[in-house]
């Protein structure tokens, strides 16, 4: 594991990056950053991109504030693994919608529906 920890994998299609425990097989994401004293029990994981909405919830910010309401969500990906993240819509999602997780400039991370899924 380098010393500088990176949210995303390099490449055409970058993936997250999480931790494996070699004991068990158990992942952690975020990963466990190199100075950790468990820092050598992990092994980098790339978790999969694509899952399933377990749980939502719609936010809405003050009026004053001039935000649109947005959708958080928890995101289950195969592993198991599950996610909370900010869902990129203009619609309301529901439960057991497919979600690919996406690089987001603001918060590292977001979900898009799969259409079609």
């Amino acid at each position: 594991m380098s010393s500088k920890k990176m949210l995303w994998s390099e490449g055409p299609n970058p993936r997250l990056i999480a931790s494996r425990l070699r004991s068990s097989g158990e992942i952690v994401f975020p990963q466990i950053p190199d100075h950790s004293p468990l820092a050598d029990n992990y092994v980098d994981q790339h978790l999969e991109d694509v899952g399933m909405i377990y749980s939502y919830t719609v936010i809405h910010p003050s009026p004053k504030s001039g935000l649109q309401p947005f959708p958080l969500a928890y995101l289950d990906l195969p592993g198991p693994v599950r996610l909370f993240g900010r869902v990129n819509t203009t619609r309301s999602p529901v439960i057991g919608d497919s979600c690919r997780v996406v690089p987001d400039d603001v918060y590292g991370y977001a979900f898009e529906f799969v259409e079609g899924a």
